[in-house]
């Protein structure tokens, strides 16, 4: 009796193709011209080795179908060139965010629900060779002495990874996208993460020189808002960035990007934010951005602010403005600066003019929630208000919340800056009442 065919498995189908791309990957490094490839342009280079690639293929003793021949050469040319398995998710412009647990757990956020992906790396070593290569394009390392390292791709995207032995289940890397084409204003208009009256004050605010503190939570969007007010700044202003990996995409001519340095293999060399800071007082700045102020920066910050460098901004992990003030004294207080505290938040009072709070609400919108304006001290309390506020009424069908902005009717202190500075906002701008809803 004949036996019967037994048909292959997806998963012995794929085991299959990952050996024939293993093959061809092999083959194709050992038949590099390393001297001659060096001499090539990106493009040129990639027409040169898919030739060499697709040569290399029909040297296998293998039926692939069109699609899976054009997969295989594609997926070796990304292996050779780019992230691997990470080139397919980085072509996406829906995903947000790629979350790596371990070799072959890959989830993404599109349009803020988290889905499981089917990519996935061969092995352990596999994903360590990508954030290697990711990592070393920056001037960082990771192994075992230093197995935690934030980076950053290409097109400005954030990238922390964290290895064993600090991983127990293989290495982990978290990216936050940040695409070739960032969000506009227009984009976050149509979005509904803030009003056209809050855009006006905000851009009359820096205009005016107001020092602003953007707070918020993780994925709450404040890079991308600090980018998108970083556009009203007069492309006449000498700005100086400091940041641990830079992202910001400042769009004026006169920019200075500065960014920090890990320790060496020694321990030593080592540059932080702090460092960054002082030394840019000296650089005759106008206006200095700080990417986040997580640390003793802090107090160089607000010296900064108090001390003529008016119209900074800088962005402050916290859930409510009163949060980001109570934050800022603690970040003082544990870099190991011993003052009392009321001098303590009198800097910080009469440093700060705005602060801004956005939140990441359920489902997945990003909204500014708060707009508050700093006043001063009143004994021991930093005194602030709210001009405009977002309030949160529930969660439609679809498990994504929903509201409405309203102005409290209060009118900014700050108004006669604004005017000073030629900004003129309408009276209507501050009148109490529902400016949209969701």
């Amino acid at each position: 009796m004949k036996s019967p065919t037994l048909r292959p498995t997806e998963e012995s189908k794929g085991v299959e193709f990952e050996n024939l791309k293993r093959r061809i990957h092999g083959k194709l490094v050992d038949k590099l011209d390393l001297t001659r490839v060096g001499e090539l342009e990106g493009d040129v280079l990639r027409r040169e080795i898919r030739l060499v690639v697709e040569h290399l293929c029909d040297t296998e003793d293998t039926l692939l179908n069109r699609t899976e021949r054009e997969r295989l050469v594609e997926e070796v040319l990304d292996e050779t060139f780019g992230l691997g398995p990470l080139e397919f998710l980085l072509k996406d412009p829906t995903i947000s965010d790629i979350l790596i647990n371990g070799p072959k757990n890959v989830y993404v956020e599109r349009r803020g629900k988290m889905e499981k992906t089917t990519v996935a790396f061969r092995d352990n070593n596999h994903l360590m060779q990508i954030i290697d290569r990711i990592v070393s394009k920056v001037g960082r390392r990771v192994d075992e002495v230093c197995p935690m390292v934030d980076a950053r791709l290409q097109d400005g995207s954030r990238v922390n990874a964290i290895i064993p032995p600090l991983a127990l289940d293989g290495a982990c890397v978290s990216i936050r996208r940040f695409g070739a084409n960032p969000l506009k204003l227009e984009d976050l208009l149509n979005y509904k993460a803030f009003t056209p009256e809050m855009v006006m004050l905000l851009e009359g605010s820096i205009k005016a020189r107001l020092n602003i503190v953007i707070a918020g939570g993780t994925g709450s969007g404040k890079t991308t808002l600090l980018n998108t007010l970083s556009s009203f700044i007069s492309n006449s202003d000498r700005i100086v960035t400091i940041e641990d990996a830079a992202e910001l995409q400042l769009q004026q001519d006169h920019v200075v990007r500065l960014e920090t340095r890990p320790p060496n293999i020694e321990g030593k060399g080592a540059i932080t934010a702090t460092d960054l800071v002082r030394n840019a007082l000296r650089m005759r700045p106008e206006r200095i951005i700080i990417g986040e102020c997580r640390g003793a920066e802090t107090l160089d910050m607000l010296q900064a602010m108090n001390t003529g460098h008016e119209g900074s901004l800088t962005t402050i992990h916290a859930n409510t403005p009163r949060d980001a003030i109570a934050r800022m004294e603690t970040m003082i207080t544990m870099a190991g600066f011993e003052l009392p505290l009321k001098a303590l938040r009198q800097q910080v009072a009469s440093a700060v003019d705005l602060i801004v709070q956005t939140n990441r609400l359920q489902g997945g919108p990003r909204k500014i929630t708060h707009i508050t304006e700093v006043l001063g001290m009143e004994q021991d309390t930093i005194v602030m208000q709210d001009i405009y506020h977002y309030i949160k009424e529930g969660i439609d069908e679809n498990g994504r919340a929903f509201g409405r902005f309203e102005s409290t009717g209060v009118r900014p202190n700050f108004m006669e800056r604004l005017e000073a500075a030629g900004v003129r906002l309408p009276s209507s701008a501050f009148r109490q009442r529902v400016m949209l809803e969701d």
